[in-house]
């Protein structure tokens, strides 16, 4: 079987774009894959066209080892979020015509299933008015729909420092959310690497006493001195890594020990088989692995194919119910959240399938996603009220 070539296929929203890729073999059986691009998505298309001749056209998609080797090193300089994206895209759907081809899913090929089901986290809840009562409410409707965890960013357009009036309203909004969900769900403080370590580490302790699963990316993400630093004085688990786009430069991350939990995007570190290498060694380091999951359908398969067959896998991120939920319907077999899991799939490959028509109603955007403008939590068009 070969390569045959490319298609790729870009879903807007207001603020992402979702990038699918589909690979064509002379076999006839075609994988899809999937990234989510922040102001990068014609850069990566562009990259793609590249790869498509220089490495990708005749290619064995069984070999997905020899594929991503060549991409990532083939071209000499170092490969960053566009081309470990680029990669993704193209591994995940090379996996998915292997599973296909054989007949299995792709956890049967990673070594087997470590679980029946994932948990599962929601995001993208909270785009309402920034109050207390309306987040108390939107946060009932989440459990209600049977997510046992949650994640918010209550911070507003903190950066690096964040006043008392600023901080009183943020504990305020957590405050809201832990009574509308009860003392059992499970509650991730996202800080967006927003803080100073001494700010981090402030909020850090006043927001302990609603039980936060965990601290995320508290700090910027180049420093690691500075999370060592929060982590050092917090005793709420840390957790970071959605920024790192190459397994290997989690070494000193986790030479550090200042994480806890680390948050590879499939999509973006070169695809399923790189995230379950890193997984392997974050065992090693007694660290667990909960995926950032901020794509579609496809993205959040591949996910879970990761997640059925390692051991440390602790919950995957869901937005799909709640920001942009309509996107589901570009593709065919979405994974859904039951009781707050995602129960195993045993459909081939990643069992799923893009549904090219249903994607031509999101035509590419403009889109904006800027984390210290007013009202970003809403997530919705420029200019909308």
């Amino acid at each position: 079987m070969r390569i045959t070539g490319i298609s790729t296929h870009v879903v807007g929203t207001p603020w992402r774009n979702l990038t699918y890729v589909q690979v064509h073999t002379d076999e006839g059986v075609t994988g899809v894959g999937e990234t989510r691009m922040l102001g990068h998505t014609d850069a990566l298309i562009g990259y793609l066209r590249e790869a498509e001749a220089n490495h990708i056209l005749g290619s064995d998609p069984f070999a997905v080892e020899d594929l991503v080797r060549r991409m990532k090193y083939g071209d000499y300089g170092r490969a960053g979020e566009i081309v470990m994206s680029g990669i993704a895209v193209i591994e995940m759907a090379c996996w998915d015509i292997k599973g296909k081809a054989l007949g299995v899913p792709v956890w049967q090929l990673l070594g087997g299933k470590v679980t029946d089901r994932v948990k599962a986290y929601a995001n993208g809840w909270y785009t309402t008015e920034r109050t207390p009562e309306a987040y108390h409410k939107a946060a009932q409707e989440v459990v209600a729909r049977g997510y046992r965890a949650l994640k918010i960013d209550p911070f507003g357009t903190g950066h690096f420092e964040l006043d008392h009036e600023a901080t009183l309203y943020s504990v305020s909004l957590i405050e809201a959310v832990r009574d509308a969900i009860g003392p059992e769900t499970e509650l991730m403080l996202e800080m967006h690497g927003r803080f100073s370590p001494s700010t981090a580490v402030r909020l850090a302790r006043e927001l302990a006493p609603f039980k936060p699963a965990w601290l995320e990316e508290p700090v910027p993400p180049e420093n690691l001195k500075a999370l060592e630093k929060v982590a050092a004085k917090v005793d709420i688990p840390i957790a970071t890594g959605e920024r790192i786009h190459d397994r290997i430069e989690f070494r000193e991350l986790f030479e550090s020990q200042a994480v806890d939990v680390i948050q590879p995007d499939v999509g973006h570190l070169g695809g399923i088989w790189e995230t379950r290498k890193l997984a392997a060694t974050a065992e090693a380091h007694y660290v667990l692995v909960a995926p950032h999951n901020v794509g579609g359908p496809v993205l959040t398969a591949a996910s879970l194919q990761v997640g059925f067959s390692t051991p440390n896998f602790k919950i995957l991120e869901h937005f799909n119910d709640f920001a942009d939920a309509e996107i589901k319907k570009v593709v065919k077999g979405a994974p859904q959240v039951v009781d707050g899991y995602f129960e195993l799939s045993h459909e081939p490959g990643l069992g799923v399938e893009l549904d090219v028509d249903a994607a031509a109603e999101f035509p590419q955007q403009q889109a904006r996603f800027d984390l210290w403008a007013d009202g970003w939590e809403q997530r919705r068009p420029k200019g909308a009220q």
